[in-house]
Parts: structure tokens; sequence; C-alpha cells
């Protein structure tokens, strides 16, 4: 009498117990694709590449990370950490630190990871040296403005990336060929990798920590740092940066980079009748030079 009853109540029981497995099995081939495998017993050769102007966190929160990881059942420091310049002639970072680079890009072993930090502008022999290492990369990664140092090697052409929020206006209208990506804490493609402002590079770098060795020993490193930052294991953690702030006559805005500004101290520029304030000579330069393709870019950016 009730058969056709049991009969619907046992289906919805299998039903219920097999979504989940079908859930997991859907996903289980997407964690493969981002696991890297680390050697057997050799440490992972990672290098930054500096410049004058460095950013210190963006390189010193990745080295931190990467130094602080701990393996167990392993005596040897699990990455080999080095750094990387044009030349050896001492940089001079941001704060004014200093630093004799451990290498020159001819001389350099190399790296399974690269990270670029903000600097300077790169000379066509480091992009050439970037693309050339990035072939043999498990991960070639950026942090914040480093994103305009890796695009210019064409290897993020086609691909989606991300940068310091002060930075989406200029990146959106130097590079139309990649797709920039508002509120993403870092990017990954392949292995290539771009991280958003200053302390998304240590998010970025547990991420690596994780692709390597698991969630179990970045969570360790993360403790060990007592970094309380949740970011690595969201890449989409950044949303407060996802919609651009728009500028009043009480509170102007920099166009270039979103910045405050003093209206009565700031450089500016006029255009159709519309007074621009800006946060440097460099950033009235930069509009200056296109300001109608800067301010639809900057139009586009902020509508998403």
């Amino acid at each position: 009498m009730n058969t056709r009853s049991d009969f619907k109540r046992a289906l919805l029981t299998i039903l219920a117990l097999l979504v989940p497995v079908a859930i997991f099995v859907a996903a289980a081939p997407s964690e493969k694709t981002t696991s890297l495998k680390p050697p057997d017993k050799d440490p992972i050769p990672v290098a930054f590449l500096i410049s004058d102007g460095a950013v210190v966190i963006d390189f010193c929160g990745p080295w931190e990370v990467f130094q602080d990881v701990m393996i167990p059942g392993r005596d040897e420091m699990p990455f080999r950490l080095y750094t990387v310049a044009e030349t050896k002639k001492p940089i001079r970072t941001s704060g004014g630190m200093q630093i004799v680079p451990d290498y020159t890009i001819a001389d350099a072993p190399a790296p399974k990871v690269i990270v670029i930090p903000a600097q300077s502008d790169p000379s066509a022999a480091v992009v050439e040296w970037i693309k050339k290492s990035s072939k043999t990369t498990d991960v070639t990664m950026s942090v914040c403005t480093g994103a305009f140092v890796l695009a210019k090697t064409g290897l993020l052409d086609g691909k989606s990336a991300t940068t310091y929020h002060g930075a989406f206006g200029r990146f959106a209208m130097k590079f139309p060929n990649i797709e920039l990506k508002r509120g993403a804490r870092f990017v990954e493609n392949g292995n290539l990798a771009t991280a958003g402002g200053l302390s998304s590079g240590i998010d970025l770098a547990l991420r690596v920590v994780e692709r390597y060795y698991g969630r179990d020993a970045a969570q360790k490193t993360a403790y060990n740092m007592e970094y309380q930052g949740q970011g690595w294991m969201n890449p989409d953690s950044n949303q407060v940066y996802a919609t651009a702030l728009v500028p009043t006559a009480e509170h102007p805005l920099c166009p270039v980079c979103g910045m405050d500004v003093d209206p009565k101290k700031s450089p500016k520029s006029v255009y159709k009748g519309t007074t621009y304030y800006f946060c440097s000579d460099d950033d009235k330069t930069t509009f200056d030079a296109a300001p109608d393709k800067f301010l639809e870019v900057e139009n586009k950016v902020s509508a998403k």
C-alpha cells in the first residue's frame, strides 16, 4: 500500500547522498590543476626581482612568508630565497633602505618562483629575463604595481590580472589587452599570478605555499607569523576596492590614483569645463597626455 511512497523516500535519500559526492568529484580536477609539486629534496629557488624604488612590503612580505615555512620531517628549509637585479649595484628601496643584490640577471640561478614587487620601470634586458625565466617557473608573481612590470613582458595579454587599487585606471589604459580584475586579492593564470597592493603579496605568497605543501602548511605559516589575514584563502576578498570612490566638491580625489588631494596645494588641469586635482605632477602629466581616453577607462572601470 505504501510501496510508492517508500520508493520515493528511498530515491530522495539516495539523491541526497549522491549530490555531495558529485560536487566533490566535480571540484577535484580543479584542485589538482592548482597544486604544485615540490622537489623531493632540494629547496625551491625563489628569485626576488628588485630595482630602485622597490616597495619594501611588496617583496619583504612574501620573503617572510617563504622563510617561515616549516615542513615536518624536513631538516632543510623548503624555499631558497635570493634577490636579483640588472646589476650588482646597491639599490635604494622605498623609504631609503639599501640592498646589494645577491645576483644579476646574467648569473642568477634558475628560479621556480619569481616575485616582482612595485619598482622602477624595467629595462629591455630585465623584461627579457622575466619572459625567459617564466618558461620554466612554477609561479611568476607580481605584487602591487609590479603588475606593470610583468605586463610589459606580454605574458599577461589575453589574461586577467589585478594591481594596486590606485593604479587601476592607469593599468587599464596602458594594457587594454589584459582584463583588469577589481576586487581581487590576487588572480592566478597558470604559472602567472598578480596580487593587489602592498599586503596582498603576503596572501599570494601564502597561496603559493598552499599550492606546494597544502593548506595546513600555509595555515601553520600564517599562525607562526601571527598573521591573521584570511585573504589567501579567498582570491576575491578585496571587494572594498571593487567600486571606485566618487569625488565630490567637498572631497576631491585624484582621477589617476583615486587618492585624497588638497585643492589648495595640488597640481590641477581643466578639461571640458571640469577642474581635476592630482596627487603629483606625474599624475597630472599622465592625465594630460590623454584625458578623454583616461576618463573613458576610469568610467568603464568604475561602472563594474
